[in-house]
């Protein structure tokens, strides 16, 4: 699964990979900016974590990653 996290200032987005589920990334999220100050920390597949302050979250997005084509394909 591909999880997006816009972070203020920051040009670029981080993107990574994660082995959760959509729900566990959600409440890992949502618990993070509830308590308003401190980190929001995931892992991706790889093992290698992104720690963020959560005042400088702009969004998160999190998405089913899709096959990617390989080759000549028609759609």
């Amino acid at each position: 699964m591909e999880v997006k996290i816009g972070v203020q200032y920051a040009p670029r987005e981080l993107v990574l990979e994660s082995g959760q589920s959509p729900a566990e990334v959600e409440r890992i999220v949502t618990d993070a900016i509830a308590k308003g100050e401190g980190t929001l920390s995931l892992t991706d597949e790889k093992g290698r974590r992104v720690v963020v302050p959560v005042t400088k979250v702009a969004y998160v997005e999190i998405a089913e990653a899709a096959p990617r084509a390989v080759g000549f394909t028609v759609r």
